[in-house]
């Protein structure tokens, strides 16, 4: 091979020239998913950015919840939704996760409440029956706090009365709750100005205590002199002052209810503040009793029986209520071997009218002592008395009896003893035992022995007349014997009238067994009438019921 074959020619060969590589274009069937995806964030942005609060409400049970339906409203609008229900941990509740919107935010105070609407008949209301149709939503009531929460615990039921209700708050106390209950009634004058809001025990089991709320404008009438009283159901009271039928309405007779009044003479006092706090009594009467300033405490001592006095009967001067029983109690007398039954009254002077001025004494005003002092030298007794015969209800009765044997008040001891008299049913029975004893006493047999003894000697004076007759018939001129014939006719018939009285007033005569039947019958009468005097006193209800059988 040449030289030229192993150098070859380069020249010849063409040269590599370097081009830059295309780009793509982009292709039209892309833009719509990056226009997608670009509204999507932006959706996510904006739903991120506005989203609302999330919170937590406990409810006893999930009834009529759903995630993603059930609805929470305020005032009838829309600010959330349930998201989701789980049960505790402990079983006790379900914990409901809700989203509210935004606007809602303002709401989640500490003292905001929610409830579940549903269809509810509870006494005289009847609500949630929308719900029927539409389902159950969760209801929301504003409070008015300025502390932010986020958990709250749902209420049982919707709330009697709202945060922004106008009127005011007030508290009440009393010894049981009766037949009161949320949502009972409140009064002025029969006319429906509120509502029981809540109540609950008292911490110390003495009592229970009850808010209530009064409507604007009745919430003026609430004084601080104000009394509130318990108008629940019908009040039927039987006692010594006879038989009361009390009642404020038909729905209190349902739910219960509660009244309330100002005294007349105070109602000038000012207006009671918000949640001021006033005692609940039992009864109109009771809360409207006249407050008595002045107490005095004294003892009565009975030996009768007490059965049918209560605690709490009335003391009563000839109509007019002096004071009441506060305790009742037996003591027995070791020496005597009986017993007196100890009778605690309050007596209030001021009612008797105690200051009343004494003339004699130069317009010396009587102390309440030296008053009693000279009522008991007059007569001035307690006594006894039955006031209802259909209850058996028995009061202490103040008055003078001017035949009682003389006594003084006893102001040494620690609670002065006031001079008692005997009941009107005692004295009755202990004048008719007397009776019994006195006609108990009488000689019957000795007087029937006297009377057959001067029946026999006037049969024998008789019989002595009529011999004498004959022999002067015997020696007497025929003119006269048609007179002595007369006499003779007259003494006849005496005799006659005689030997009937004799047969009548023999041992064995019918009179004679009639009249000491009859006097039998009188003791048998009186031993009855006694024993139904002691057992009108053990069973005064058997004037009603009459007597109950023994069972065998």
């Amino acid at each position: 091979m040449t030289d030229e074959s192993q150098n070859p020619d380069f020249s010849t060969i063409p040269e590599a020239v370097f081009q830059p590589r295309r780009r793509r274009s982009l292709q039209l069937v892309w833009i719509i998913p990056i226009i997608a995806a670009i509204i999507g964030a932006s959706l996510a942005v904006k739903s991120y950015v506005e989203r609302g609060p999330v919170i937590t409400i406990t409810f006893p049970n999930g009834e009529g919840l759903e995630p993603g339906k059930t609805k929470i409203k305020y005032k009838e609008v829309q600010i959330g939704e349930v998201k989701g229900i789980t049960i505790a941990k402990d079983r006790s509740h379900v914990v409901v996760t809700a989203e509210l919107t935004r606007e809602a935010d303002g709401l989640l105070m500490e003292d905001t409440r929610f409830w579940v609407v549903r269809a509810r008949i509870t006494g005289g209301n009847v609500s949630g029956l929308g719900t029927l149709m539409g389902g159950s939503y969760i209801g929301v009531d504003a409070g008015t706090s300025t502390v932010r929460k986020n958990a709250f615990s749902g209420l049982d039921r919707p709330p009697v009365v709202t945060m922004n209700a106008p009127g005011r708050q007030f508290v009440l106390h009393a010894k049981d709750i009766g037949s009161l209950d949320i949502a009972s009634p409140l009064y002025f004058r029969r006319v429906q100005v509120g509502e029981v809001v809540a109540h609950e025990l008292d911490k110390n089991g003495t009592g229970v205590t009850l808010k209530v709320f009064v409507r604007a404008p009745f919430d003026q009438y609430v004084k601080s002199n104000t009394t509130f009283w318990q108008a629940s159901g019908v009040d039927i009271t039987l006692d010594a002052n006879g038989v009361k039928v009390t009642t404020e309405s038909m729905l209190s007779i349902l739910l219960g209810g509660i009244s309330f009044q100002t005294p007349e003479d105070k109602s000038d006092a000012p207006p009671a503040q918000a949640n001021s706090a006033f005692n609940l009594f039992s009864s109109k009467e009771e809360a409207l009793k006249r407050p008595d300033t002045v107490l005095e405490n004294y003892v009565l001592v009975f030996k009768e029986s007490v059965r049918g006095l209560p605690i709490g009967a009335p003391v009563d001067l000839r109509g007019v209520t002096v004071g009441e029983v506060s305790k009742i109690n037996v003591e027995l007398d070791p020496r005597r071997k009986e017993f007196s039954m100890p009778v605690e009254i309050q007596f209030y002077p001021e009612r008797l009218r105690a200051h009343y001025r004494n003339k004699s004494q130069q317009g010396k005003t009587l102390t309440s002592r030296e008053l009693l002092n000279s009522l008991v030298e007059h007569g001035f007794r307690a006594q006894l008395r039955s006031g209802n015969l259909l209850t058996g209800q028995m009061y202490v009765a103040l008055d003078f009896f001017p035949k009682a044997v003389e006594a003084k008040m006893d102001w040494n001891k620690p609670v002065p003893e006031f001079p008692t008299i005997a009941g009107s049913m005692e004295q009755f029975q202990a004048s008719l035992m007397q009776i019994v004893t006195k006609i108990d006493k009488l000689p019957m047999e000795e007087l029937a022995g006297d009377a057959r003894q001067a029946i026999k000697t006037l049969d024998t004076t008789l019989k002595n007349a009529d011999q004498l007759l004959r022999n002067v018939d015997a020696v007497i001129v025929p003119e006269a014997r048609s007179v002595l014939t007369d006499v003779r006719t007259s003494l006849d018939e005496v005799r006659k009238t005689l030997g009937s009285a004799k047969q009548t007033l023999s041992a064995d005569a019918p009179l004679q067994k009639d009249l000491r039947e009859a006097l039998r019958e009188m003791n048998r009468a009186a031993q009855s009438l006694r024993g139904l005097g002691d057992y009108l006193e053990q069973h005064p209800e058997s004037l009603i019921w009459g007597k109950k059988e023994n069972k065998p």
